[in-house]
């Protein structure tokens, strides 16, 4: 993977040779420093005639506010009739209409994060026409797609997803004690040939032991009662038999789940529900459901849940310790981002939308989530393209640039 310093590196490349520029917290775009008016705001001039656009949000909502002046004095606001158009990357277009109050115009609408736009303000004052148009980005970035991908960022549409209401257990890996046998002698006698060793892989019907009775002085074989492996041999040729295991096997083919719950969270767990099994010491993960849920609590006081586990692949072993999300409800909703988009920037938690080369920031009020998807309550459209994977980078590139946060 890409380090922070190289893809940097790269960014700045890329940036050189489109001849392009970072933008970011609430700074405008060009190569010459926005000209300032007294509250602020960003100051544009039509001959005598001059605005100041500022979006204030001390305390409050942010809204635009235009004051107008002549020749450096401030118009009355009801000898101007104003409308201010914001047109962002994605071709949105937001009209204003500006009402007078106090010595400015403003709108009752508020202006949504992010404060990146084209903006185009059209004004009459005093019965003539003026309009100014200037652009003004933040959190926006140009990286070129080969760029991008040797970072190893990965996008993905935003659309519905699945949330579910999860339990989170911890437990171990058990034998399945219905395919799980202590082989015994049939007959009291002595033990004449061991064809098996420890971890031996038997089949079912296949001699492990032969026997001579001591009533009979006969020969018998002590055979495996199912596919399996050999756990334990606690005899040797000679050994005379008793009423202990001689012979230990198992089918590991399948194991169990103990998992251990506590308090309120066992009553909402059900045989049937989904199970989601992650080993605590390596990558591994595997699906199940709920099998049983026991009547009676260990001497800790937790709930044991069983739950069987292919393992047909010898993954996973008896003793292993595993954590495990029960799924106890879920429900769809119409917008979700994976949680490995959620970045934080200001005092948002954000994800970056992908436009072709430009990624740009995006506020996000999230609703329900459940550690692999979170609901959108407001602030991404569905269908947009955003950064599911490496999305810190773009937030370290935009951050690296003017960190102010200017109207």
């Amino acid at each position: 993977m890409i380090s922070r310093l190289l893809f940097a590196a790269l960014v700045a490349v890329t940036l050189a040779a489109c001849g392009g520029a970072v933008e970011d917290s609430h700074t405008e775009s060009g190569h010459e420093e926005a000209e300032r008016g007294p509250h602020g705001g960003r100051l544009l001039e039509d001959g005598d005639v001059s605005v100041e656009l500022e979006i204030f949000e001390e305390n409050s909502p942010p809204r635009f506010r235009l004051y107008v002046y002549r020749e450096g004095k401030i118009v009355a606001p009801d000898k101007v009739r104003a409308i201010v158009h914001t047109t962002r990357i994605d071709g949105q277009r937001t009209s204003f209409e500006l009402a007078p109050e106090k010595e400015y115009l403003t709108d009752s609408a508020i202006v949504t994060e992010p404060h990146s736009f084209d903006v185009d303000i059209e004004a009459t004052v005093d019965g003539k026409p003026h309009a100014w148009k200037y652009a003004a980005y933040e959190g926006r970035v140009t990286i070129a797609e080969a760029t991008a991908r040797e970072a190893g960022v990965v996008v993905q549409p935003a659309g519905p997803a699945v949330i579910r209401d999860v339990v989170h257990l911890v437990g171990t890996v058990t034998l399945n004690p219905d395919r799980h046998a202590h082989l015994k002698a049939r007959f009291p006698g002595t033990v004449r040939d061991v064809r098996v060793s420890l971890g031996a892989t038997v089949r079912r019907g296949q001699t492990l032991l032969v026997i001579e009775s001591n009533e009979s002085m006969r020969e018998y074989a002590v055979t495996a009662p199912f596919d399996g492996v050999v756990l334990a041999r606690e005899t040797n040729v000679g050994d005379v038999t008793g009423d202990h295991a001689l012979v230990e096997i198992a089918d590991l083919s399948q194991v169990w789940l103990e998992l251990h719950a506590l308090g309120d969270s066992s009553t909402r767990i059900a045989v049937g529900q989904p199970v989601r099994v992650a080993s605590a010491t390596t990558q591994r993960t595997a699906e199940s459901r709920v099998s049983a849920v026991l009547p009676l609590a260990t001497r800790g006081q937790s709930v044991v849940i069983r739950a069987k586990l292919d393992n047909a692949r010898g993954e996973w072993r008896p003793g292993m310790t595993v954590s495990a999300d029960v799924v106890v409800a879920q429900r769809e909703v119409p917008l979700a981002v994976r949680e490995s988009a959620l970045q934080r920037f200001r005092d948002f938690t954000v994800v970056f939308a992908k436009f072709g080369d430009l990624y740009e920031v995006r506020m996000v009020e999230l609703g329900v989530r459940d550690g692999e998807h979170a609901e959108v309550l407001a602030g991404l459209d569905s269908g947009t393209t955003y950064v599911t994977e490496q999305s810190f980078l773009i937030k370290a590139d935009i951050e690296k640039s003017a960190a102010s946060h200017d109207h």
